[in-house]
């Protein structure tokens, strides 16, 4: 009798064994398929993106026909987008409750939007535009394969972190990104493996394909007691930035939505506001991603008004309806921010600028741990505790607002009431 038990208990332990192995060896297949997909995506996306911002910096010209360029997108996306439309919050949603796949159009279509909008000169990023490609290609393989709920949700998460992973160089910013983003307060740490393998594939097929990422300078210190004041200010005033570019991007758009009633007609008019700042004389630099002017920042003091320009511009582009991401936009922002506190103590400017550059992304991401570990990446792991101390004074002092307004607000911060715990950021 006992030898049958324990026969019986041989064979459901084999079983259980070659379950999990067939269960590991099917994700470990979806993850190098989404890294091949999304990477290659990607790597395509760069080189595009730096050939039409080459023709427009060659052709200033261009921005003239921005508002026609916003038409023709808000156009297409209005009779073909549907739910698209949505973005990066539809991923969110999606992850939430999910309730269907998501369009596959959804890449193309954000993909074209973006180009569009970088060749005439909208104030846009890139990281919106690679997370939805990585989240929509991702989602496909619900098509072809049977899966759980909780199965399709890791899915637009592996996406995502393939998709952030492949266009910054960052897979462990990536990775903790995609868990950090869905909810405020909470993260899926169980998931951290797989969607560090999605990341770290992608970012090497997008290193193949002969793509680089932008390089910025190995930040060092000798610390002293201005370092800690302008830590904490340079923190503090990063949260509220952060507050007012989200609150005035949704703000434009609620207005735009309540003004103009045909969506095509939002981003043109978008555009005209755009296009009358580039004739009163606002430098170009303003325009498009602006990564020559973050790279300035760290070595020379950039004009005071800045990264209030550059929040204008980004708003008035993302909030009338133009495609791209926010986050190359907050950068230049957080990065001419942190440039401002060099004259406190010009020793140290890389430092400041490394600061604003992750801090203000943190506060309106609400991203506080992926935003310090990119800071790590990008510049240096010495001053991992700076980012983190930044970025988390960011992330508190931006409130309960973020750029995603689908996020839920899991864990109430410090400061902030209590009452919003289980709510989205779109119903505050």
């Amino acid at each position: 009798m006992e030898r049958g038990i324990s026969q019986i208990q041989n064979l459901v332990s084999l079983f259980l064994e070659l379950f999990n192995l067939r269960y590991l060896a099917k994700w470990l297949f979806f993850i190098l398929l989404i890294a091949l997909s999304v990477g290659s995506t990607s790597a395509f996306f760069l080189v595009a993106l730096d050939t039409v911002t080459e023709v427009r910096e060659s052709h200033l010209w261009l921005i003239y026909f921005l508002p026609f360029a916003g038409f023709g997108i808000g156009w297409f996306y209005f009779h073909y987008g549907k739910n698209a439309n949505k973005g990066n919050n539809l991923l969110l949603e999606e992850i939430h409750s999910p309730s269907s796949i998501l369009p596959f159009r959804m890449a193309p279509l954000v993909l074209l939007g973006t180009l569009g909008t970088h060749l005439f000169g909208g104030s846009a990023g890139r990281e919106g535009t690679a997370v939805q490609m990585g989240g929509s290609i991702a989602h496909q393989l619900v098509r072809l394969f049977s899966m759980k709920t909780n199965e399709k949700q890791t899915l637009i998460i592996l996406g995502m972190s393939a998709g952030f992973a492949s266009v910054f160089g960052t897979p462990f910013a990536a990775t903790i990104f995609s868990l950090e983003v869905v909810r405020i307060g909470s993260y899926r740490f169980k998931l951290i493996l797989p969607a560090f393998l999605s990341a770290y594939l992608s970012h090497l097929v997008c290193l193949f394909w002969g793509v680089t990422h932008s390089h910025y300078p190995k930040i060092s210190f000798d610390y002293n007691g201005t370092i800690l004041i302008c830590l904490v200010a340079l923190g503090v005033s990063s949260g509220w930035v952060a507050k007012l570019f989200s609150w005035l991007m949704h703000s434009i758009s609620r207005l735009f939505s309540q003004w103009i009633h045909y969506p095509p007609l939002r981003p043109l008019f978008g555009g005209i506001i755009l296009v009358n700042f580039f004739v009163l004389g606002l430098s170009p630099e303003y325009f498009g991603l602006g990564l020559p002017s973050i790279q300035r920042a760290f070595e020379v003091s950039l004009p005071l008004e800045s990264f209030l320009f550059k929040l204008l511009l980004t708003a008035i582009t993302i909030g009338s309806g133009f495609k791209g991401g926010e986050v190359t936009p907050l950068f230049f922002i957080g990065a001419s921010l942190g440039n401002l506190f060099g004259y406190f103590d010009p020793s140290h400017l890389t430092l400041f600028v490394g600061i604003g550059f992750i801090s203000v992304f943190a506060g309106a991401t609400n991203t506080p741990l992926a935003c310090a570990v990119m800071g790590m990446e990008l510049f240096g792991w010495g001053c991992g505790i700076f980012f983190l101390i930044s970025a988390g004074i960011a992330y508190i002092f931006s409130g309960h607002t973020s750029i995603y307004q689908s996020q839920i607000i899991t864990k109430t911060k410090p400061l902030s009431r209590s009452s919003d715990s289980g709510k989205k950021i779109s119903e505050l």
